[in-house]
């Protein structure tokens, strides 16, 4: 190319052979643009899961990210002979989203993290937002549901029968029967039981900041979990439930698997989580206020509205006062 730009005459060989891409550039000289950075599509995820750790996300969160991204992500380009960001079109999101397998709920969370990364790259300017007017999943929140008292009975029950496989043998069946007290008269998740440190239980109280939100969390426990914890053997001089070895994710889907087949030795059906829920609906119901009972969840009082709504005791009698008032 040779001509005169901004009163400068210059000559310059442009290295293309496409005459769109050629003058497309001639453009960006003139107007003063600064060409925008070519950016692949795996040094974009790279960048973005490098940022992500700088602003201190968990692991659980980073290790998400890595799954829709570096596994699904990089695998649907590669499946369609895509390699830098810009080639991915508004077509291309959409049938990468249908080959999720994923239920509602969790493809909407899911979208959600695809979406952060596109917004991500649209600043960086190595491509147009494709994800941008894509609606989320549409998801229908199931009402929080928790276990009857006649199923925790049951429960506990079924820590007798279990079985006395393993390096525990019949100290299985101690271990289970704690595990499950704590889940129920805590309120805890899974995964900060599973991880619970020795040191955090002291004058018979729990004081830990929660492992999804890293809120402190101060609970007193009832003396007969405190009775179960000390005859639950030995896992770790550091730990009551885990060996401290390998990851936490590994250890807390071994006691999923452990407490689903204890459910199913109890007849009941339903989750470790629902312990955590009927933690907080029997407080409530004793009209328990949302504000302490959100303390003793490391949650804020409007999620414990959201999810437990139909439970607090003081809303319900006033709606049922309302009712009451038209007959």
């Amino acid at each position: 190319m040779q001509d005169s730009l901004h009163g400068r005459w210059m000559r310059q060989s442009l290295d293309m052979s496409n005459w769109e891409d050629a003058s497309k550039k001639v453009r960006e000289w003139e107007t003063g643009v600064k060409p925008a950075e070519e950016m692949s599509v795996k040094d974009a995820i790279q960048k973005f899961l490098d940022d992500a750790q700088a602003r201190y996300l968990s692991d659980a969160s980073i290790g998400k990210l890595r799954f829709v991204l570096e596994k699904q992500l990089v695998a649907f380009c590669e499946r369609n002979v895509i390699s830098m960001m810009r080639q991915i079109t508004f077509s291309d999101v959409i049938e990468f989203r249908k080959s999720w397998a994923d239920n509602p709920l969790s493809a909407s969370k899911k979208f959600e993290r695809l979406k952060s990364f596109w917004r991500f790259c649209e600043k960086a300017r190595w491509c147009e937002n494709v994800t941008d007017g894509l609606k989320g999943p549409r998801v229908i929140q199931k009402p929080t549901m928790p276990f009857t008292a006649e199923e925790v009975e049951k429960i506990l029950w079924a820590c007798e029968l279990y079985p006395a496989n393993g390096i525990y043998g019949e100290g299985n069946k101690a271990r289970m029967r704690a595990f499950v007290l704590l889940l129920r008269y805590t309120g805890l998740r899974i995964r900060d039981v599973v991880c619970l440190k020795r040191s955090a239980l002291k004058n018979g109280k729990l004081f830990l900041r929660t492992q999804k939100t890293g809120v402190p969390v101060l609970l007193p426990l009832p003396p007969f979990v405190l009775e179960a914890l000390e005859q639950c053997p030995a896992v770790d001089e550091k730990y009551f439930f885990w060996s401290g070895n390998g990851l936490p994710k590994s250890a807390v889907a071994d006691w999923q698997r452990s407490f689903r087949k204890l459910l199913k030795l109890a007849g009941v059906e339903g989750h470790p989580h629902m312990m955590r829920d009927t933690f907080s609906i029997s407080l409530l119901e004793k009209g328990v206020p949302i504000e302490s009972v959100a303390a003793l969840l490391g949650n804020t009082p409007a999620i414990v509205q959201k999810h437990y709504s139909p439970w607090v005791q003081s809303r319900q009698l006033a709606l049922e006062a309302e009712v009451m008032k038209t007959w």
